[in-house]
């Protein structure tokens, strides 16, 4: 057989499971995930190989209503995301169904003229006989090609998923090593597994308004690595959650982060973190340029 390789973008509204699908389609922690709305800030790439085809997943932010620049910048990368692929997949929370959002974007990409999928997510939590109806209402609105129902927390359609993009994608050589699972920079991999831990760990508008950057990435003769990565975050306020009482917090946020980095990397990872107030950072392009995002 030939080779096949192509380009998959995962679209869709926040909190729709994107990240959660990548990383299980994978086998790999590449996206970060927490519960809150709009945590993935740019594209991620993940490599799928199903038999002799490599299939490029493309993880973008949640396409919402933008309202600062670092918005924006989410919200373009999602959508160069989508237009620069060879197939998007549409990804539906099942429990929301047809919102408003998920009818804005699916008549953009009708009008978009890329190929486009359907896939319903979180099928677990919802009746069966709901899925029908919502799949008709949603194909009034899009000429997608194919639809599929998966909950990419537990797996269940994830096989059958994978089998069909490995079928979709053109006919082509490889683009990236058999063996690679992302062309994700590591010292930005240890900037968003920080950030996922502040998600994960502090509540309400604090992780919105904080970003890392990895500052500097030592190898060390042992084979460890030492990183130091600073958070900016909005407020003074926000400083001092994060910091948390005694050092608590921060702390915690580091110790989590260090193992999360130790597996991935496979290696012993020695971080150190340091926290900035800088008021008005998501309106900086220099910040969003550092972060991987730029507006389009």
């Amino acid at each position: 057989m030939s080779p096949r390789c192509g380009f998959v973008a995962i679209v869709g509204a926040p909190n729709a499971g994107k990240s959660t699908l990548l990383n299980r389609l994978t086998g790999a922690k590449l996206s970060i995930v927490s519960p809150k709305a709009q945590t993935t800030r740019f594209r991620v790439l993940g490599i799928l190989m199903h038999g002799d085809s490599q299939v490029l997943l493309v993880d973008t932010p949640g396409i919402f209503r933008p309202r600062r620049r670092l918005d924006r910048a989410m919200v373009a990368a999602a959508w160069t995301g989508a237009h620069d692929a060879d197939l998007a997949l549409l990804l539906v929370d099942a429990r929301s169904g047809a919102t408003p959002e998920v009818q804005a974007i699916a008549a953009q990409l009708a009008g978009s003229g890329r190929r486009c999928w359907l896939a319903l997510n979180k099928i677990d939590l919802v009746p069966p006989a709901s899925l029908l109806p919502l799949t008709a209402a949603l194909t009034e609105l899009a000429p997608f090609e194919a639809t599929c129902m998966v909950s990419a927390s537990t797996g269940d359609g994830l096989d059958a998923l994978a089998a069909a993009l490995a079928g979709a994608v053109p006919e082509g050589p490889h683009l990236y090593p058999g063996d690679d699972l992302t062309d994700l920079p590591d010292r930005l991999l240890a900037a968003e597994i920080v950030r996922e831990q502040i998600f994960r760990q502090t509540h309400e508008e604090v992780p919105y308004a904080a970003t890392v950057e990895t500052e500097s990435w030592q190898e060390r003769k042992d084979g460890s690595v030492r990183i130091e990565a600073t958070i900016y975050v909005l407020r003074p306020g926000h400083k001092g959650i994060l910091i948390g009482e005694g050092g608590a917090r921060i702390k915690a946020i580091g110790a989590r982060a260090r193992e999360e980095l130790a597996g991935l990397l496979e290696r012993k990872v020695h971080l150190f973190l340091n926290v900035k107030q800088r008021s008005g950072w998501d309106e900086e392009k220099a910040r969003l340029r550092a972060i991987g995002l730029t507006e389009e």
